[in-house]
């Protein structure tokens, strides 16, 4: 009964959180949003509601009525909207920074845009279409003195960390195999969803696949050192419209090598077909780590608040031994160190580590430039193995770039 009436709690407060007073020692920091997305509400809307130093203050889109709609859905002060309302609201001196969920094929030029502008930029995975693009837009930020940071959110709640210290301790033993998985049913995405749409960097690789390649990069601290193999199944377009190429996977699987001998393996699939012509099939949001003295079992690793679990399975001699499951909606119940309450999504925890590194302040953990670089890198060396090959670059040539051609 406890347990219910935890997630019940956990739940509502995520969605209907407590606000906080302002700070009354620095300015809250003013976020515009690129692109009336899905996704803002849960990423930035919900969790600035609960930081005393974040506002969301704008909000730009294309159609003027999706932006005036969604703006005052959720209390924006400023609306932008039109050809060129995007970059009137990177144009605003009062805004600090963007959060950008534009389609990745989009991210590079908005966030290239965004740093240009002066605007620190949490920007959504994967963070481009290339690792190229990634790089260039980092080295802005650097040279600029901006924070960027791509929002893999999951890394920033206690029970993706909890699973990584329990590895760390050597409690059993050395690192063999790791594997994630990251796929939805059938039918929770449109046939012509612009995660499909192959211009706009779509695939089920750069979409789930981010996560699960960046899951593996994370618990076993390291980068793959070759690609063994790489499958995919194609997605079958809706109609015969020329954005959507033939190339664009619908599901992804590959297998890695990573140092000392460890192997992986993930899965991601935007469309699981139903079983047996009837039976739907349910989300895949797990990892499995297997060591020489047992395993670890993460299930829901991407939005642990709503209900998580840590299963460790001890060995010994090759014998099943002893088996216990740990929760880790705090730092203080994985045996870590840092801010939160058991509500707090892992967009929340997110937010609070942005806001830090912004003010200065040291945040509780952090995805740096070279983890995102080498996350996009490895993206693109599976669709090479696959045959179907990077998503496109972006068009967009940056103001400098085009001064040193000339």
């Amino acid at each position: 009964m406890s347990s219910a009436i935890g997630f019940v709690q956990r739940v509502f407060k995520a969605f209907n959180p407590p606000i906080p007073q302002p700070s009354a020692e620095t300015a809250p920091l003013k976020f515009g949003i690129l692109g009336a997305a899905a996704i803002a509400p849960l990423a930035i809307i919900t969790p600035a509601l609960n930081h005393p130093e974040a506002v969301v203050y704008a909000v730009a889109a294309r159609d003027k009525a999706k932006a005036t709609a969604f703006a005052k859905n959720y209390g924006i002060e400023r609306v932008y909207s039109g050809p060129n309302g995007y970059q009137e609201l990177l144009d605003n001196p009062e805004i600090d920074a963007i959060y950008n969920p534009l389609p990745n094929g989009l991210h590079y030029e908005w966030t290239m845009k965004a740093l240009a502008a002066g605007k620190h930029v949490l920007l959504e995975k994967p963070s481009a279409n290339t690792a190229e693009e990634t790089r260039q837009m980092f080295e802005l930020a650097e040279q600029k003195g901006l924070v960027l940071l791509e929002a893999f959110h999951y890394r920033f709640h206690p029970a993706i960390q909890r699973v990584k210290a329990i590895i760390e301790s050597g409690e059993l033993g050395k690192l063999k195999h790791i594997s994630a998985t990251m796929a939805m049913p059938r039918g929770f995405l449109k046939a012509n969803d612009i995660r499909f749409d192959y211009k706009l960097g779509g695939g089920a690789m750069m979409d789930m696949g981010c996560y699960t390649l960046n899951c593996i990069r994370y618990m076993s601290s390291s980068n793959p050192t070759s690609v063994f193999t790489a499958e995919h199944e194609l997605h079958t377009p809706a109609s015969a419209e020329a954005s959507f190429k033939p190339n664009v996977d619908r599901a992804t699987t590959a297998q890695l090598a990573l140092p000392n001998d460890v192997t992986a393996t993930l899965k991601c699939d935007l469309a699981t077909p139903v079983s047996y012509c009837i039976i739907p099939s349910l989300p895949q949001l797990s990892a499995t780590v297997t060591l020489e003295g047992g395993v670890i079992e993460l299930y829901n690793y991407v939005l642990p608040t709503v209900y998580h679990s840590i299963k460790v399975h001890t060995k010994a001699g090759g014998k099943a031994g002893k088996r216990r499951v740990e929760k880790a909606y705090t730092f203080a119940e994985g045996n870590l160190e840092g801010k939160g309450e058991a509500w707090w999504t892992t967009y929340r925890y997110q937010l609070e580590a942005f806001v830090d590194r912004v003010k200065g302040r040291t945040p509780q953990t952090w995805v740096d430039k070279d983890d995102s670089i080498a996350n996009l890198h490895w993206i693109e060396q599976i669709y090479a193995k696959t045959g179907l090959g990077s998503r496109p670059r972006s068009e967009f040539v940056p103001a400098q770039t085009e001064q040193a051609a000339e």
